[in-house]
């Protein structure tokens, strides 16, 4: 588009992260602008599973994490052969939900992301419903093949979005703040600026 930037359409179909099965297909634009502020992402998907089964999952994977008796720890996760312990698989799914904004905020027309591991995590006891993890993330920069450090501070309830505070270890900007409007995904994010620790 002159004077605006690249506009990209795109159809693609997403897969449920643990069992790898087809979870629903999308349509979306991307336009990103001349300028060096994020992309205008439209975006409309068809889901595979109903929203009840959605809350369904969500919940189970909540009840798993809150029904520790002491707060979970965990370093290199998967590990060096790929291995993900069951206990930690909960916190594993959290981390590439919240992994995924960052991704998503860091990402440039010619600059990508996956994520690599989780390096560390430790979960913090609230007196609330709340669950809360602080992550050291590690992120796979496509196409330099650099790795990104970053870390991660995540809050989550089910019916409630997840919360994502970030800084990575190259950025200069500071904080960054932001949550998911859908529980449980990274599905229609909202990005606010300021927070702190």
């Amino acid at each position: 588009i002159p004077d605006s930037g690249h506009k990209y359409y795109l159809q693609f179909t997403t897969e449920d992260y643990k069992s790898g099965e087809n979870a629903g297909s999308c349509l979306a634009t991307v336009l990103y602008p001349k300028t060096k502020s994020l992309p205008v992402v439209s975006i409309k998907c068809t889901h595979t599973k109903g929203q009840k089964q959605i809350k369904e999952e969500d919940n189970r994977l909540y009840q798993k994490i809150r029904h520790q008796t002491k707060p979970i720890i965990g370093n290199n996760i998967p590990d060096s052969y790929g291995n993900i312990e069951p206990a930690l698989e909960p916190v594993w799914a959290l981390a590439v939900a919240g992994s995924s904004y960052i991704m998503w905020e860091k990402s440039t027309e010619n600059l990508g992301y996956s994520m690599a591991q989780v390096k560390s995590v430790k979960q913090w006891l609230r007196k609330d419903d709340f669950i809360e993890f602080d992550y050291t993330v590690l992120l796979h920069e496509i196409p330099t093949q650099e790795i990104i450090s970053c870390h991660m501070r995540l809050t989550w309830l089910p019916g409630h979005p997840l919360k994502v505070k970030y800084f990575c270890a190259s950025d200069n900007q500071g904080l960054e703040d932001g949550s998911a409007m859908e529980s449980g995904s990274a599905a229609g994010i909202l990005h606010e600026k300021g927070a702190n620790f």
